[in-house]
């Protein structure tokens, strides 16, 4: 068994499905060309026929990056593999994923079928794939809670009609590590022609094992993994490639390596959890901001005396740099173009970059120090520009004691609105006097609020989910001003309404 393990990463397809976090193409193809640097095998690129804008990224991931595969899924359908091989068009090495559920609850109640009749639709899928592509992918959705003996059955099939990759999936999250990894064992010894074929793992988190079990597979015979940057994904998410990655350099005892640049782990995080506008928690193992902060007494002693003492690996083997270039209002176009490539972010328009550097000035006048973070938003305001619905200016009066009362000013496709009201509180009062303009039934279903990092003057985030004619829309606002980032999430959510 090769000691190889491939890095397939799902980022931008099963990572994408998270309610608010969608890309467009340009923002998609910005993570793609990252995940390339960083060194990922494969690029999960989309599912092309669930969407016009799923195929077109598809296609332009697929001229954007050079050596990684591309990877577009499908289900067992033929359609489906056509539209998928025309998205992959463009690709230099290009991977059709299609599958079908083989658990006995998706056969019985997804697919009101029976086992034999599921094993001859994944061998014509396969071998329908096969018409078109060399690499192509079949994944037994479900196969976490698939009996294994039938789990074996359709492996073996589907790697004669000439799967070249074969994912089992723990769909739920249920399997507990040792199954997982027996699971994986038992394909191993019992699939003839298992050597024809990678095994590959596709681990949820709904019961916080998918890194454990996404281990245990490979420790079992598997050699690639499906994973995302920050462990993103449907429901709880998915096996964290920072995770996978940390633990093999780690443990270098197991013997296993991937083709990853760790000291892009960093950048890359925080790209993604930008655009997405999809925060980091703190405690997040290898990513978040306390990953490697000390703040107990014994602990901080120890560090002091022999950093080993209480930290397994250098923060600068996963991009954290100790020496970092703090940027102040003092700093030029120069310190924030380079810091904002060390982030990922590469932005060859001049014209673009001043107008970042402006809003750059304006944010380090208030504030004693620009974050990494702080930059990656600012990298991100650009995406407003051709809004319809824009803040020119917001105005609160709030006191104990007092009824908050807000004035604000909108600009509507060139034509300005001015409006007041009164609220519970100064959010409250801003918002109503928004309404008041846009005079839209909305019911905000969700507000949350997340402090970039520690210090009060700096940037905080705010995330809403609205309801809107029967429609629920996720928008993001990012401001020092905590009530001016709630009124850009909700403006954020009214732009995504098609206001004519």
């Amino acid at each position: 068994m090769s000691d190889r393990l491939f890095i397939f990463d799902t980022t931008l397809r099963d990572g994408e499905q998270v309610p608010g976090c969608q890309l467009n193409t340009v923002e998609k193809i910005q993570v793609a060309k990252q995940l390339e640097a960083l060194g990922v095998d494969v690029i999960e690129a989309g599912f092309p026929i669930s969407s016009p804008g799923d195929f077109n990224s598809v296609r332009e991931i697929s001229k954007a990056v050079t050596w990684p595969t591309i990877c577009a899924l499908t289900r067992a359908v033929e359609k489906d593999i056509d539209v998928a091989v025309d998205s992959l068009k463009y690709a230099k090495r290009k991977r059709i994923h299609t599958g079908i559920g083989t658990s006995d609850l998706h056969i019985k109640y997804k697919f009101n079928s029976n086992r034999e009749e599921i094993i001859e639709r994944a061998v014509a899928a396969v071998k329908y794939a096969r018409r078109f592509v060399d690499d192509v992918e079949f994944y037994a959705e479900d196969a976490g809670r698939t009996d294994n003996e039938y789990l074996a059955r359709v492996v073996e099939a589907v790697i004669k009609a000439g799967a070249t990759v074969v994912n089992i999936p723990d769909t739920t999250g249920y399997c507990l590590p040792y199954e997982y990894g027996e699971k994986i064992k038992y394909l191993c010894d019992h699939v003839d022609g298992v050597e024809n074929a990678i095994l590959s793992t596709h681990c949820h988190n709904d019961l916080g094992m998918a890194t454990a079990n996404t281990l245990s597979g490979v420790l079992n015979g598997a050699r690639q993994v499906e994973v995302t940057i920050n462990g993103i994904g449907e429901r709880a998410g998915n096996t964290s490639l920072e995770e996978i990655a940390m633990i093999l350099k780690c443990h270098k005892g197991i013997g296993i390596d991937t083709n990853i640049n760790t000291t892009k782990i960093c950048p890359t995080s925080r790209m993604v959890s930008s655009l997405m506008n999809m925060p980091v928690q703190p405690n997040k193992a290898i990513v978040g901001r306390n990953a490697f902060a000390h703040s107990s007494g014994i602990h901080q002693d120890g560090v002091l005396k022999n950093v080993e003492t209480y930290e397994i690996m250098n923060p600068k083997d996963v991009g954290l740099d100790d020496n970092a270039i703090v940027l102040t209002a003092r700093s030029g176009r120069a310190a924030l173009k380079y810091r904002m490539g060390v982030l990922g972010i590469n932005i060859s328009d001049e014209a673009k970059i001043d107008k970042i550097y402006q809003e750059f000035l304006k944010l380090a006048d208030q504030k004693k120090e620009v974050t990494d973070d702080d930059i990656l938003v600012l990298a991100g305001a650009d995406r407003a520009d051709t809004r319809a619905v824009s803040l020119d200016y917001l105005q609160v009066t709030t006191g104990k004691g007092f009824k908050s009362v807000a004035s604000i000013g909108l600009d509507i496709s060139g034509q300005k609105f001015e409006e007041a009201a009164t609220g519970n509180g100064p959010v409250d009062a801003a918002v109503k006097a928004l309404k008041k303009v846009i005079q839209k039934k909305m019911i905000l279903k969700e507000y949350t609020v997340q402090a970039i990092t520690k210090g009060s003057d700096d940037l905080g985030k705010v995330h809403v989910q609205v309801e809107y004619d029967g429609n629920l829309y996720y928008g993001f606002g990012a401001n020092t001003d905590i009530v001016t980032a709630s009124v850009e999430a909700y403006i954020d959510c009214i732009n995504k309404f098609r206001i004519k």
